[in-house]
């Protein structure tokens, strides 16, 4: 048995109801939370590790609930595009080149860059997810992972067993840090016996969809001309929703899809930067919120974003709905960082185990380095990490009670060999 004390300026639980704690420890026994609270003498005895915390903030690791992870291999190659123009033109192109060994080395490039900046856990739906399952297990992050399903009914029957298969190979390994869900990629690339046929393995396995909904315009009117209905309700004529189903983008909702979603329970991936970009729309992230559904961020991938840094996510998904709603008051700082913790834990089935710091959780946790100018004067410090704090502040980040980057270097690979790797294999594809 390991013990850990961490000793820190702030503690920010995320637990529903309690303020931020100054002066603070939280108390760690091999991967999960012991004990938090105020600071006071004896809390540390007979730990093995007394972490000196006292110019750092200490929360919950980042949860990114919608990305694909080896895309950073793009990254830069196709800009300024819209989305379909962007995917048939530039990425699908390019993906059909992949080699699993690429998908590894953009996996391990990805979730370093994940790490350096805050996130603790990841929802990845891409290829040859074996190799993701190993960059997973060998960096010691924490991930959710979805085999992207598409193409046609021959092509789905047999990406759909692979990703059957993959999700009984990882259950249970990597420590436990390794899930599955279903990958359907969206409603315009799959046909309707094709998505009835992922339901059907879906319910057997018990396991839930992940899968882009409602993302542009465009596929509005290409659901439309195909089958007479907007996407929501031609899925529901496929029962996509009589499974737990995480929805990446949401954009073009309407009022009453908004609340058919809200009485399913159906978690929303928001991806403010990415549909920004793709100049996809504004996801209607208020009206969601208010009908009750589970808004939660995500970076999209790195070929659409730029980045995979949470943190921007955090200030973009305020600032955004706060212009476009013409409210200051609407996504508020607390709520943009429940997105960004709790609001994800729960949007990946993870809401019992990790996204806030309490006892009984799993100890995935980061550390904020307080003394920078930005993050100075410190009155408020939920508003601090949302509105002025940068994944490049993040110095310190646990997941299952190891430490996967100490003073911001990462422990358990050398960070240029991952660039250097992924740069080559970046190369290759474009001489393919």
């Amino acid at each position: 048995m390991s013990t850990v004390v961490l000793h820190c300026e702030w503690l920010l639980t995320m637990v529903e109801g309690t303020e931020p704690i100054q002066d603070a420890y939280i108390k760690i026994v091999d991967d999960k939370i012991a004990a938090v609270g105020p600071w006071q003498e004896g809390v540390a005895d007979g730990a093995d590790e007394v972490v000196d915390a006292r110019t750092k903030l200490v929360m919950p690791g980042l949860v990114n609930t919608h990305t694909h992870a080896a895309m950073v291999l793009f990254r830069s190659l196709g800009d300024d595009y819209p989305l379909f123009t962007w995917l048939k033109e530039k990425i699908w192109p390019l993906e059909a080149k992949l080699t699993a060994e690429d998908v590894y080395n953009g996996t391990r490039l990805a979730i370093n860059e994940m790490l350096l900046s805050g996130t603790t856990t990841f929802a990845d739906q891409y290829f040859f997810m074996d190799r993701v399952a190993d960059a997973v297990d060998e960096a010691g992050i924490r991930a959710v992972l979805s085999r992207g399903i598409l193409g046609s009914d021959e092509e789905v029957e047999r990406k759909l067993e692979e990703a059957v298969e993959q999700g009984k190979k990882w259950k249970g390994k990597a420590e436990g840090r390794v899930t599955a869900m279903l990958g359907p990629h969206s409603p315009y690339t799959l046909t309707p016996a094709a998505l009835r046929q992922i339901v059907t393995a879906a319910r057997h396995y018990q396991l839930s969809l992940h899968i882009h909904v409602a993302e542009t315009r465009d596929e509005l009117e290409e659901i439309g001309k195909e089958y007479g209905k907007r996407p929501v309700a031609y899925l529901v004529d496929q029962g996509v929703f009589s499974r737990p189903v995480l929805l990446a983008h949401g954009v073009w909702l309407d009022e009453g899809e908004i609340s058919f979603l809200a009485k399913q329970k159906v978690a929303i991936a928001h991806n403010p930067s990415s549909n920004l970009k793709l100049a996809s729309g504004i996801a209607p992230v208020v009206q969601l919120q208010k009908a009750g559904v589970q808004v939660s961020l995500g970076t999209d991938g790195a070929a659409s974003n730029n980045r995979l840094d949470m943190f921007t996510e955090l200030r973009t998904a305020s600032l955004l709905h706060k212009v476009s709603n013409q409210d200051p008051t609407v996504v508020p700082a607390e709520m943009a960082l429940r997105m960004a913790t709790i609001n994800g834990a729960r949007a990946l089935g993870l809401g019992d185990q990790i996204g806030s710091l309490e006892p009984g959780k799993k100890a995935d946790l980061i550390l904020i380095d307080l003394e920078r100018s930005h993050l100075t004067p410190c009155f408020n410090p939920v508003s601090l990490m949302v509105y002025s704090a940068r994944g490049s502040d993040v110095s310190d980040v646990m997941v299952n009670g190891q430490w996967l980057v100490k003073e911001g270097k990462p422990v358990k690979w050398d960070g240029h060999e991952v660039c250097t790797a992924a740069a080559q294999s970046a190369k290759g594809l474009l001489e393919r």
